[in-house]
């Protein structure tokens, strides 16, 4: 099998990707058409590869040894020739979508699979003309998914077994966790359910019920607690003495007294977005926000380190 991936598009995803691929042994041929994106991506590279040896998150390699894996290349023609795996991040929208794959498709090696990062778009609407359509996927990482292993797997209609299964087998020996869409839906898995927790987020404070930093505090140091391990079936399997079927008949009506009252959605973008924005502000200046991003990464490093040693993943 071919050890070479290209990564097309290198942004946040893109260059974390690029980092996942090269730790696993793969030789890594990264193209943007933005050639300061490119240049951009090795900056950031390079600068995080130290961290993550420090951390042993590179599967025992040196950063210099990981970063020499991945290459910038001149054309898209270029950075898929030979390779076995296209992971595709390019903006979500849906003719550059259509254009791209169309081009992925003409020039990737026939028994290669052409995977979209994309978050939102279903694989049907950018796929259905293409040739080799049934080598075509989405694998929806979780940004930065050099960090975060969650990989959502999701075929259209057309998609052929062996591409699914290839892909799961391909994310399975990154380290990453493959969790299977069967079949397609708007947000796939993960942005539903976060959209229903943004949106009671939202809820409670455009209802004057909390304050943003309290709301946060809900999930950062309440439900999160048990999520970072486990999920949310098995924690209230957990939660009461006779498993999941218990809890259901003891808490159902109380959850459902709740969720009656969340039929109407708020509006991110009316009054309470001011709100919100004003206390994130001013708990974060805007000029800080880079500093805090670093500061995310730096814990998603120790997060990451916690799971692999306390866990045995």
């Amino acid at each position: 099998m071919a050890s070479a991936v290209a990564i097309i598009g290198s942004g946040f995803i893109g260059r974390g990707w690029a980092i996942a691929y090269a730790r696993c042994g793969y030789e890594v041929r990264m193209w943007d058409p933005r050639e300061d994106a490119l240049a951009t991506a090795k900056d950031y590279i390079a600068s995080i590869l130290p961290n993550l040896a420090n951390a042993d998150l590179l599967n025992g390699h040196d950063a210099a040894e990981i970063s020499r894996r991945i290459a910038s290349m001149p054309s898209l023609e270029d950075a898929v020739d030979g390779v076995c795996h296209v992971q595709e991040n390019a903006p979500e929208i849906l003719d550059l979508k259509i254009a791209l794959f169309t081009n992925l498709d003409r020039h990737t090696p026939a028994d290669a699979v052409i995977a979209s990062s994309t978050s939102s778009l279903l694989p049907s609407a950018f796929t259905e003309a293409l040739k080799g359509r049934a080598r075509c996927v989405v694998a929806h990482p979780v940004n930065p998914p050099h960090l975060i292993r969650l990989v959502e797997i999701v075929p259209a209609s057309w998609t052929s077994e062996e591409t699914v299964r290839r892909t799961v087998d391909l994310m399975q020996s990154l380290g990453q966790q493959p969790v299977l869409v069967k079949r397609e839906i708007d947000g796939f898995l993960l942005n539903r359910l976060q959209a229903a927790v943004l949106d009671e987020c939202f809820r409670l404070v455009d209802g004057g019920y909390a304050s943003a930093a309290d709301v946060d505090a809900c999930i950062r140091d309440g439900l999160a607690s048990r999520w970072i391990f486990m999920g949310p079936f098995e924690t209230i399997d957990l939660n009461a003495p006779g498993g999941v079927r218990d809890y259901v008949e003891r808490y159902q009506a109380m959850f459902r007294r709740m969720t009656d009252t969340m039929r109407k959605s708020a509006d991110w973008t009316g009054a309470v977005l001011e709100t919100i924005e004003a206390e994130r502000r001013g708990a974060l200046p805007f000029t800080d926000l880079n500093n805090r991003h670093i500061w995310r990464d730096r814990n998603l490093i120790e997060v990451a380190k916690f799971r692999r040693d306390m866990l045995d993943e």
